[in-house]
Formats: structure tokens, C-alpha cells, sequence
């Protein structure tokens, strides 16, 4: 007899026979060093990119860095050469390339310290911002993409997809600064509830109290990065979920009798989360990069607000750091996505 788990059982799991072909251990092992070639020659790229791009940025480094200084054009050349912006672009391009596979990414112009110095003390605050806004904006949109995936068409999916169209079409820079007004600064009969500037106040208390005051320093730029986002993952789910609820393996099981709540969590669900799991690794790459524009409005002291400071010089080597590990977090997170998904879903390593 055929138990109502195995009748809900999606069409391509149970079209499968003793005699069809498995996905072996070696299939998969290629299918990832091709994922990986590709993504070393993606970064490979991001190297010419970064370096030439940078450079065709208006402004003079030295001379910018020289205000306010009067030195005089004798010592803007020692400068220059101190710096190796007199030497030809091609030079400077290789000497950039062997530094970076040494994991040395040079002396930052403006803070005389070396790159991966100041990347390290800022790579903690944008972890903290950008990671809770990662989780907050994964679980809201998985659970309002789930509710109006199912319920297709009713109220609550025509209202939930709506607002999250209207945020996600909203410029950051200006939600950012409309939530500052309103509940920082205040407006009318609203006053400012939450600080929001910095990661702490000037006079942060110590122990559980530190915790609480960062906290509320958070809430605006969280706030922020959770309104623009989660509606990706709103989408994806509710469009995974309506095309699971259309396949046979759901009818048979609403049909054998399994409660509707029981189809949705255990069979319907699991099977749409695919596209979300890959999206959330793509996601993951940006977490490392923060949100450029949310740290510079809120001013908070992470990689985000370091890459702005490094385009006002510009500071080149500072600017060239901090890319490239952005870069090279999403592209090793979209690899991972593609080897997960091709890991998680039969239809698609049988392909």
C-alpha cells in the first residue's frame, strides 16, 4: 500500500527507477572544479578591472592629499615617487598583481597603514549590520513569500507583494534618509526615537548596556537594508511555491487526505526553497561588502563607509583592497550557490 508520504513524493523523485543513472562522486567532483576554474578566471578579471577602472576616477591623489600643506611641486614629485605613481601604468599594474597573490594590497595614501589593516577593523561592523539585516530580511521574506505563494491571489498576497515592490523600488539613499527624519532627528508630533550616527554614542556605558547601544544604533541602517531587500526573497519564494502547489505530488496528497498545513510544511515548502537557498548564497557575498550607501548615510564605520572615504581621495590602493575582497566574496558565494543547488536538486544533476 502506498503511504501518503511516498504519494506526495514530486513526480521526478518517484519517476526514478533502479535502472536510471545516479549523479557519482566524480560528476560532482568535476561539476565543482569547473565552477571553480570559472570563478578563478572571474576574479583573474576583477584584477584588470580593479586596478584600470580605478585610475580613470578624476583627481590627483597626491594633490588631494596636499591641501591645506603648501608643498611645493618638487615635493609633490618625491611624493609621487614615494607613492610609485611615477612609474609607467603597466609597471604599477604588475607590481599591483604580485602583491596581491602575496596577500599584500599595499599602504592606504590617506591613513599610512597597510589596507588589510584598516579592512580588518572595519570588516566586524559591517559583518554585524549587514549579516542581521541578512537574517531578518531571509526569514521575513521566506515566511510573507510562503503565506502568498500558498494563498494565491488573496488579500494578504496582493497587499504583502505590493509593499514589497513599492520598498524594493525605493532608492536606498532616500528610505534612508526619509527613516533618519522621521525617527531620528523627528518630525511634527513624532520625535526622534533612535540615534543614528555611529556605531556607538560618544559616552558608551560598559557590559550589557555597550550591547543596548548598539543595538539602537542599529536599528535605522537595519532597518533600512531589510526594507530595499527582502522583497527578493519574497518574490522567489512565492513564485517556487506557486509552481510547486500546480504539481501532481501535491494534488495526490491533498487527495489522500494529508491536513493542508501538513502539504505545505513538509512536501510543497522544502521543494521551493531551492531557489531561495541559492539566492541567500549569492546574498552571503554581499554581507562582506555591506551596503555602501546605508554605512555612508548612517555613517557606520564599516567597509561600505571605508570604500566611500577611499573615492573622495582617491585612495587607490584603498580603493583597490576593499573591491576586490567584495568581489571576491560574491564570486566565491555564487560558486557555492551553484554547487549547492547542483547538490541539492535531483532534476538538476541528472540534467
Amino acid at each position: 500500500m502506498t503511504t501518503p508520504l511516498e504519494a506526495a513524493e514530486p513526480a521526478a523523485v518517484q519517476a526514478a527507477g533502479p535502472g536510471d543513472e545516479r549523479p557519482t562522486s566524480r560528476g560532482a567532483l568535476r561539476y565543482a572544479l569547473s565552477k571553480a576554474g570559472g570563478a578563478l578566471f572571474s576574479i583573474a578579471m576583477v584584477l584588470v578591472g580593479t586596478f584600470f577602472v580605478f585610475r580613470l576616477l578624476p583627481g590627483d591623489p597626491v594633490r588631494n592629499l596636499a591641501q591645506g600643506r603648501n608643498m611645493t611641486p618638487s615635493q609633490l614629485d618625491m611624493e609621487r615617487r614615494r607613492l610609485g605613481l611615477d612609474q609607467p601604468l603597466l609597471d604599477q599594474f604588475i607590481d599591483f598583481v604580485g602583491d596581491t597573490l602575496r596577500l599584500d594590497l599595499g599602504t592606504s595614501y590617506e591613513y599610512k597603514r597597510p589596507v588589510l589593516d584598516l579592512i580588518g577593523e572595519r570588516l566586524g561592523p559591517t559583518l554585524l549590520l549587514a549579516g542581521t539585516g541578512l537574517v531578518i530580511a531571509v526569514s521575513l521574506g521566506i515566511w510573507q513569500g510562503t503565506r502568498a505563494g500558498w494563498r494565491h491571489g488573496s488579500r494578504f498576497d496582493r497587499l504583502s507583494t505590493g509593499a514589497s515592490l513599492l520598498l524594493w523600488s525605493m532608492p536606498t539613499f532616500w528610505l534612508g534618509l526619509l527613516l533618519m527624519m522621521v525617527f531620528g532627528v523627528g518630525i511634527g508630533p513624532i520625535p526622534g526615537i533612535f540615534p543614528f550616527r555611529g556605531i556607538e554614542s560618544v559616552d558608551a556605558p560598559d557590559g550589557f548596556a555597550y550591547v543596548l547601544d548598539v543595538a539602537s544604533h542599529m536599528v535605522l541602517p537595519c532597518l533600512t537594508l531589510v526594507a530595499v531587500v527582502y522583497a527578493q526573497y519574497l518574490l522567489v519564494m512565492r513564485s517556487s511555491l506557486i509552481e510547486e502547489v500546480s504539481q501532481d505530488y501535491v494534488t495526490v496528497a491533498r487527495a489522500k487526505g494529508l491536513r493542508d498545513d501538513d502539504v505545505r510544511r513538509r512536501h510543497a515548502v522544502p521543494n521551493a526553497l531551492l531557489p531561495t537557498v541559492t539566492l541567500v548564497f549569492m546574498r552571503i557575498g554581499f554581507v562582506v561588502g555591506g551596503a555602501v550607501t546605508v554605512e555612508t548615510i548612517y555613517t557606520w564605520p564599516g567597509l561600505g563607509q571605508l570604500f566611500y572615504e577611499a573615492i573622495k581621495v582617491p585612495d587607490f590602493t584603498l580603493m583597490q583592497g576593499t573591491f576586490l575582497l567584495i568581489t571576491v566574496a560574491v564570486i566565491v558565494m555564487n560558486t557555492l550557490a551553484d554547487v549547492v543547488y547542483h547538490l541539492l536538486d535531483p532534476r538538476v544533476r541528472s540534467a
